[in-house]
């Protein structure tokens, strides 16, 4: 489901419009992972901020569209990590291109930890942005899937794409949310990665032997 555009206001052109809209968004992001989304309201919000309710309404009509925005930056920074990783350096291995995705997914959501816990507890999942983000993924991991395995059936590749996004979603959402230092969630996903890697490099053995675009 897409996130909700309606209820958004005044998006600032000036500087001291934007940090202040910029100011209220992070102070809603630290109290939501301190008390959670149910048991935080814009009163709340505007207090810790230091700016009225009247301020916290001229930018955001409710509490649920400050929600939505906390989830877009989620998306927009996960999708930019992403890509990152997949622009590795030329002649990276599969299980090192894997690893990099996860641990760069995983490093973003574990830095706000707090708030995606938050998110994940107090927001429908259909509407807390994720399958969104796996769609986003799914696009860019089949480009992937393609460069690694060469031409072949589409609905093949996107049945691959389905599963490895699946995967290694559920394993960055478990891994980021855990208790642990970032050496702990490296040892979770460089094993995920090796896992998932002989599975890819039989595939890729495979089509090799076959020849281009046969099943």
């Amino acid at each position: 489901m897409p996130l909700k555009a309606v209820g958004l206001r005044r998006v600032p052109a000036q500087d001291r419009s934007r940090m202040t809209r910029e100011h209220i968004l992070d102070t809603a992001a630290r109290v939501f992972g301190e008390r959670g989304v149910a048991n935080t309201s814009t009163n709340r919000i505007a207090a810790e901020a230091g700016v009225s309710v009247g301020t916290v309404y001229r930018y955001f009509s409710d509490r649920s569209v400050i929600v939505d925005e906390l989830l877009r930056r989620i998306l927009d920074s996960q999708e930019r990590r992403v890509m990152e990783a997949m622009a590795g350096p030329t002649g990276t291995s599969v299980c090192e291109t894997i690893t990099l995705i996860l641990e760069a997914t995983t490093e973003e959501l574990a830095a706000d930890a707090p708030l995606v816990r938050a998110l994940v507890e107090g927001v429908p999942f259909y509407d807390s942005g994720i399958p969104e983000l796996e769609l986003r993924i799914r696009l860019m991991v089949k480009l992937l899937v393609v460069r690694l395995l060469g031409p072949g059936d589409d609905r093949e590749y996107d049945v691959m794409t389905f599963v490895l996004v699946n995967t290694c979603c559920a394993a960055v959402l478990r891994t980021a949310l855990l208790d642990g230092d970032s050496q702990d969630h490296r040892e979770i996903l460089v094993m995920t990665a090796r896992l998932i890697t002989p599975l890819a490099e039989a595939e890729i053995e495979a089509r090799k032997g076959r020849g281009p675009g046969r099943r």
